[in-house]
């Protein structure tokens, strides 16, 4: 696996001693991966990832792992607030609206695989922006294919069968919470977050269906 350095001058030390413990993707909703390089490395935008990963799946390090880079916000996750020193942060070269490219799925499986290990992150701490995030961000989006990177056990693997037909709104809920989404949301809002990682396509009111993937929770590793 190959990986070009291109240095942004976007980051700073993480705070508190931390270390990192997730993963966030994201997709960057630019016209071209060079647009979302030189905004990555634009001082003025403030903004950066430690990875960039084109469609064609060439990599580029942005920022060094042990730093913070500027890529999650304001947000939360499992309780836990400052995700930026607490992550690393993988950006996606896709619009939002469409499927990812092979190369680049192959790319980022080789690139996360490197990061659980060199950094012991278990599966279940690789996140979306729009999980931890949800108010805010909708990326890596409903095209994303979270089902692809839980059979490599690079992401925490959803509950399967039936779910539950008399479960509460409080129920669904503590359900999501103990798999991590720990922002304070209004139940419509939660739905919708939960919905976009697990079941992108779905629409309506809250449902059995909606509780079968968060059935095994954030326990596992």
């Amino acid at each position: 696996m190959q990986i070009t350095d291109h240095p942004s001058p976007n980051f700073g030390p993480r705070k508190d001693g931390l270390t990192p413990s997730l993963v966030v993707l994201h997709y960057t909703a630019m016209q071209s991966c060079d647009a979302a390089r030189d905004r990555l490395c634009d001082p003025q935008a403030e903004v950066s990832a430690h990875y960039l990963i084109s469609r064609y799946g060439q990599i580029l390090r942005l920022v060094g792992e042990d730093q913070r880079a500027w890529h999650a916000g304001a947000g939360s996750w499992g309780g836990l607030d400052d995700i930026n020193s607490r992550s690393i942060g993988i950006e996606l070269d896709n619009g939002g609206s469409h499927p990812f490219a092979a190369a680049q799925m192959n790319s980022l499986e080789g690139l996360l695989k490197d990061i659980l290990n060199r950094w012991s992150i278990s599966r279940t701490g690789v996140i979306g922006h729009s999980d931890m995030a949800p108010t805010r961000k909708s990326d890596p989006g409903a095209h994303f294919d979270w089902e692809r990177l839980e059979r490599q056990g690079l992401a925490a693997a959803r509950g399967r069968g039936a779910g539950p037909q008399d479960a509460t709104q409080t129920d669904f809920r503590q359900l999501a919470i103990a798999w991590g989404y720990s922002a304070d949301l209004d139940d419509e809002t939660l739905l919708q977050a939960v919905r976009l990682r697990f079941r992108p396509w779905a629409t309506g009111p809250l449902n059995g269906d909606d509780f079968t993937p968060l059935g095994h929770t954030a326990k596992q590793t």
